[in-house]
């Protein structure tokens, strides 16, 4: 393997497993069960989603997206599952905590699906988790995948 693709799958670990709250990003390379995810094929297919029931598109936030990391990265290295943070905050404290004022807020995790595609049909099948994604008054998104294949994403709508 050369350098510049094990530097690239190291820049992608970062991504995918680390935020802005310092903990150390997993540095060994994804397995074929952890590949790395794009923002914008998550986004693809949320908007699929809605648009195939004439909904209109979600947009990408760095501050939900802030939210997402955090959570996800905090489950896979505390190995738990739970939409509760470890330190018993919930959705509306962690979206606050990243400076985003809501009107409507909803997360959907996930844990063991190895891509993008996957996840979301999972979502998709569970009525909870699709209200969250078919909720016409979401007008965000942000998503995170950390190490151990722990999936985070957050809808929401800014003010009101």
């Amino acid at each position: 393997m050369t350098i510049r693709k094990l530097a690239l799958m190291a820049c992608s670990a970062v991504l995918i497993g680390c935020g802005p709250d310092g903990a150390e990003p997993d540095r060994r390379p994804p397995t074929r069960a952890e590949q790395p995810f794009t923002i914008g094929t998550v986004r693809a297919l949320l908007n699929a989603e809605r648009s195939a029931r004439g909904l209109s598109p979600v947009r990408r936030s760095g501050q939900l997206a802030a939210a997402a990391r955090a959570h996800a990265g905090e489950m896979s290295a505390k190995g738990y599952f739970s939409h509760r943070s470890a330190n018993g905050n919930r959705l509306g404290d962690r979206v606050r905590a990243q400076g985003y004022g809501y009107c409507i807020v909803a997360e959907n995790i996930a844990k063991g699906q190895p891509n993008e595609r996957v996840v979301i049909d999972g979502w998709m099948r569970s009525s909870g988790h699709r209200r969250n994604i078919l909720n016409p008054g979401v007008t965000e998104f942000g998503t995170a995948k950390a190490p151990g294949n722990y999936w985070v994403l957050v809808l929401a709508r800014p003010g009101c």
